[in-house]
């Protein structure tokens, strides 16, 4: 969606996708707006809540079966498990995407990693489908003026046409950019605390050879699954970079993620996305 200045602040009823890397500061920005009028449709929340509900229950009780005292409870229906997805807390995602490697430090094999990966990639891809349909039931069914759509950090890497399509003429599309003090910010939180993320399949098998290689490993079974988590992230942070670009160029805009910190109120970012359509 393409508009002016004076067409964004006339807009009655705002829709608003946020790109960026995870760590830049989408979710942050989203929750300085008053909850009373906006909307705040996460993907990631979606994702786990909607399409990976049942995956990420068998992979938790998968780990329950393997302790006794567990296992007898589940067998007989004396519990249930489930899972505690919030917009806040998407650890239950994380723990479902996990990462590869050694299996007694927690690793995954490469073929279930993958298996995995598609899951999550097929099930963003049904998020971000969702979106014109969540904009009108945020207005007709709960009454709220105003949609937020807090994009996945690996949105970019979908390459789905109906999803571009369908944000680009649903929503206004803005990029959160990162300078390059925030990249190494961001870069540095990776190293220090390495989480499960999703990965293109062609990227993913380029940089696992190029990290066995440098590594001296014969496989990927062999590797500390946190070690290749912190060496990939420099990569993949490259990898998407001209792929937000693209999307930016194709059909949105660009602010300055530094001067998205600054943002208090909703006046403050109305300001900063009237800014980048100027």
């Amino acid at each position: 969606m393409r508009m002016t200045r004076q067409e964004f602040l006339a807009w009655p009823n705002k829709a608003i996708t946020l790109l960026g890397m995870s760590g830049v500061g989408k979710t942050t920005l989203a929750n300085r707006l008053p909850k009373s009028s906006w909307f705040h449709f996460s993907g990631d929340y979606r994702i786990g809540t909607r399409y990976l509900d049942e995956p990420i229950l068998d992979n938790i009780k998968r780990q329950a079966m393997q302790v006794g005292f567990l296992r007898d409870l589940l067998r007989s229906d004396s519990i249930y498990i489930s899972s505690n997805i919030t917009v806040d807390n998407l650890a239950p995602i994380a723990t479902f995407l996990g990462k590869i490697g050694r299996r007694d430090l927690g690793g995954l094999s490469v073929d279930e990693f993958k298996r995995r990966q598609r899951l999550h990639h097929a099930a963003e891809i049904g998020a971000m489908r969702d979106v014109p349909d969540f904009i009108v039931k945020a207005a007709e069914i709960y009454g709220y003026e105003h949609f937020i759509n807090d994009a996945g950090g690996s949105v970019c890497e979908l390459d789905d046409p109906l999803v571009e399509a369908g944000l680009a003429e649903h929503t206004l599309i803005i990029y959160l950019r990162p300078d390059a003090r925030m990249e190494e910010q961001f870069i540095q939180r990776a190293i220090d605390n390495p989480k499960p993320i999703y990965y293109q399949e062609a990227f993913l098998d380029e940089q696992l050879a190029r990290y066995l290689r440098e590594s001296g490993l014969n496989s990927a079974d062999d590797m500390d699954p946190d070690a290749f988590a912190r060496w990939v992230f420099p990569a993949l942070v490259e990898h998407r970079k001209p792929r937000y670009d693209a999307m930016v160029e194709r059909y949105g805009y660009a602010v300055d993620a530094r001067a998205s910190e600054a943002v208090r109120t909703e006046a403050d970012f109305i300001e900063l996305i009237a800014g980048a359509l100027d």
